[in-house]
């Protein structure tokens, strides 16, 4: 690994002191654990783009994970960075992600907004810090404090100033360690590719609206020059896979370069230099296009609006039946209720599935509905 990466030797260690494991390292036991995880298992059936019951071929929360954490390793691979540590933030990063995607975040953030609101990078370190249940010895998983830092992509300045040390690069403006860098924007890579695909699948967009987009234009072209007449779902994977392989390549380049102008040698001062891992100022626009595109497009669709919409009222009327009656809670978080009821209300929608929100939904206001 380059000097600069994450090692055992440099990190700040575990906020539990624990026996060094056998037959591996400290970050590949942080991506097991995570694997092992309840909230891992859960995301099989949180949405991405499309709720689950919408189809079994569409991107769920885990296996966007699954994508992000491929490109992670890859990535850092080539870069000489911690893979293990990589690929624990990449499967790791949307541990604390709600129901029904950001349409669920954005509900469950306005139900909590006179109460410190929701984040749901937040989430995702207090899922790992607190909520798992698996050890004797200490609540959560007890990662590393290096995957903990990465998971916590974004965090609000009053939120950061309660996290203490995990908390304090928000406060005092320097950055995670390359690997976190990195997984942040293998993240943006695979949603913005992959939901073109799952946009295409659905037939909510078009390869002729798709055209207007450079990045997509330019792979699609090249696809056809190579194989002419070529149509279908393989005209659209070979395409894709091709915007997926420039931005990745794009991005080790310039990290590369961040890297050598900045001159930094080791974590410390990766930490204290500017944002490393980067697009180049020539791909940087052509993403950002996409990015409105699929907004405009995918995201705003008036059918996949129809769902969000419904999504938040579901969320709404949950934590109001919740807020106004406790006792309508399993009996673990009517214990946590006692000491901070919103937030014992949030981490139990917030761990939600789709499906069991909805059938949530439905044990407390649909008549007939009594179990």
């Amino acid at each position: 690994m380059a000097s600069y990466a994450v090692s055992v030797a440099n990190s700040r260690g575990r906020q539990h002191d624990e026996p060094p494991p056998s037959g591996r390292s400290d970050f590949q036991r942080d991506r097991d654990r995570v694997i092992h995880s309840t909230a891992f298992r859960r995301l099989e059936y949180k949405t991405q783009v499309f709720v689950n019951h919408e189809g079994d071929l569409f991107r769920t929360r885990l296996t966007h994970s699954i994508e992000v954490a491929q490109l992670t390793r890859s990535i850092s691979r080539a870069l000489g960075l911690n893979e293990d540590l990589a690929e624990a933030i990449a499967l790791a990063h949307d541990l604390g992600h709600t129901p029904f995607g950001h349409a669920g975040q954005d509900a469950l953030n306005a139900c909590m907004k006179a109460y410190g609101g929701f984040e749901h990078n937040l989430q995702s370190l207090r899922t790992v810090d607190l909520l798992e249940e698996h050890y004797a010895a200490f609540d959560g998983l007890n990662l590393m404090y290096e995957t903990r830092e990465g998971v916590l992509k974004h965090c609000s300045r009053p939120n950061a100033e309660q996290l203490g040390e995990i908390g304090k690069r928000f406060l005092d403006g320097t950055q995670p360690s390359l690997e976190a860098q990195l997984s942040n924007l293998a993240d943006e890579i695979a949603y913005n590719n992959h939901d073109v695909d799952d946009g295409l699948r659905s037939g909510l967009i078009t390869l002729e609206q798709l055209d207007e987009v450079p990045v997509f234009a330019d792979h699609r072209r090249a696809v056809e020059a190579r194989w002419p007449g070529l149509s279908g779902r393989k005209l659209i994977h070979e395409t894709i896979r091709r915007m997926v392989d420039s931005m990745a390549l794009d991005l080790i380049a310039q990290t590369r370069r961040n890297i050598v102008d900045a001159g930094v040698v080791t974590l410390d001062e990766v930490r204290l230099a500017p944002r490393l891992v980067a697009y180049s100022d020539e791909q940087w626009p052509r993403l950002q296009a996409l990015k409105v595109f699929l907004r405009e497009n995918l995201y705003w669709h008036y059918q996949v609006l129809r769902m969000t919409d419904k999504a938040r009222r579901i969320i709404g009327d949950l934590f109001s039946a919740f807020m106004a009656d406790p006792r309508l809670l399993p009996p673990q978080y009517q214990t946590k209720a006692h000491t901070d009821k919103p937030r014992a209300i949030a981490d139990y929608i917030a761990g939600m599935t789709d499906r069991y929100a909805m059938k949530e939904h439905r044990r407390l206001f649909a008549v007939g509905e009594i179990h």
